[in-house]
């Protein structure tokens, strides 16, 4: 899984700055519907060769999951420049991950 660990977590201003499309994705390496969706997500990013995708280990007191007020795993928050395009929770496709992609990609 290999989310970041804290003290490697972006902060906000860093994640609000960055330029282009982004995928985040809160979760932890313990979370079932985390791991459930890992080959989803893997499937719907195999199409977007180059994006930007980075894994926050999220929980009490982890501020960048926090300001995004991310309370279940996993959630995906898709950025365009630093703004946020979509958000998905708990996927269940890779289709509907890839309808998140395609909005930030294009």
């Amino acid at each position: 899984m290999n989310y970041s660990r804290p003290q490697a977590s972006p902060s906000r201003e860093q994640v609000d700055a960055l330029v282009g499309p982004t995928l985040l994705e809160f979760g932890t390496d313990w979370c079932g519907h985390c791991r459930a969706a890992q080959p989803l997500i893997a499937a719907a990013l195999s199409s977007y060769a180059g994006l930007r995708h980075l894994k926050i280990e999220d929980g009490s007191g982890r501020p960048l999951g926090r300001s995004y007020g991310v309370t279940l795993w996993p959630t995906l928050v898709f950025l365009r420049d630093g703004a946020e395009v979509a958000r998905l929770v708990r996927p269940t496709g890779a289709d509907a991950i890839r309808l998140g992609l395609d909005q930030i990609a294009a």
